[in-house]
């Protein structure tokens, strides 16, 4: 049972990114991952460069890029992105453009992931299409952009739409991402239970900031 455990918090971005999350905050989340071993904390830019200094190699970090929206300009994501990297980020969350998507502007999408995946280099990039805001057949076409771009991770959302992972979109994403990219559920995951389904339909990266209590608790 202890592997078992282990082995989920191992897959598990700690994460903590509310507009008013405070260093004193984001410094417990980042002593808590480093307690419990999660695979990374996920945390806003603007305490990156402050928490890789706290933890040094202890843990990885990673950040949000266009978050949450999408909707700023290529270039600002890449600078985002770039800024990041240089203040110490270890992995990289980005937002796609839903409107750009919705558009039928599917150019447009694919050429600023890779854009940003460029900027990654070898660090690994998640692509956040906010599920909750897309239909079926947008959902399949941004498994097909995001294994077309090089990025390595499709994420369900951001949770901060209208609602977080589901595990339909799991489950579609399995069947539709290419061999080269992997999953990542986010949003509202609160319990062990629903953190084990994800995992089993597919995922194999959880963005959530209760399993660690859900542990401390159990």
């Amino acid at each position: 049972m202890e592997s078992d455990k282990k082995k989920l918090l191992g897959m598990v971005d700690h994460t903590l990114l509310l507009q008013t999350a405070t260093w004193k905050e984001i410094k417990a989340l980042c002593d808590d991952a480093i307690q419990y071993g999660t695979a990374s904390v996920c945390i806003p830019p603007c305490y990156v460069k402050l928490a890789k200094e706290y933890v040094g190699e202890r843990m990885k970090i990673c950040t949000v890029i266009g978050f949450p929206n999408g909707n700023v300009t290529t270039a600002v994501k890449v600078f985002e992105t770039e800024d990041a990297l240089q203040n110490g980020a270890d992995e990289i969350d980005m937002v796609i453009n839903i409107g750009m998507l919705k558009a039928g502007n599917d150019a447009y999408v694919l050429e600023e992931i890779r854009q940003i995946k460029q900027a990654c280099g070898d660090h690994i990039l998640k692509v956040i299409i906010e599920t909750c805001l897309l239909t079926e057949e947008e959902k399949i076409k941004m498994c097909e952009l995001v294994t077309k771009s090089g990025a390595d991770y499709i994420k369900t959302s951001t949770g901060f739409s209208t609602a977080g992972a589901a595990f339909a979109d799991v489950e579609l994403f399995a069947k539709h991402v290419g061999s080269n990219v992997k999953i990542k559920a986010a949003g509202g995951i609160s319990s062990i239970e629903d953190a084990n389904k994800f995992i089993e339909l597919g995922a194999s990266r959880l963005g959530t900031s209760r399993i660690v209590k859900c542990m401390k608790h159990s």
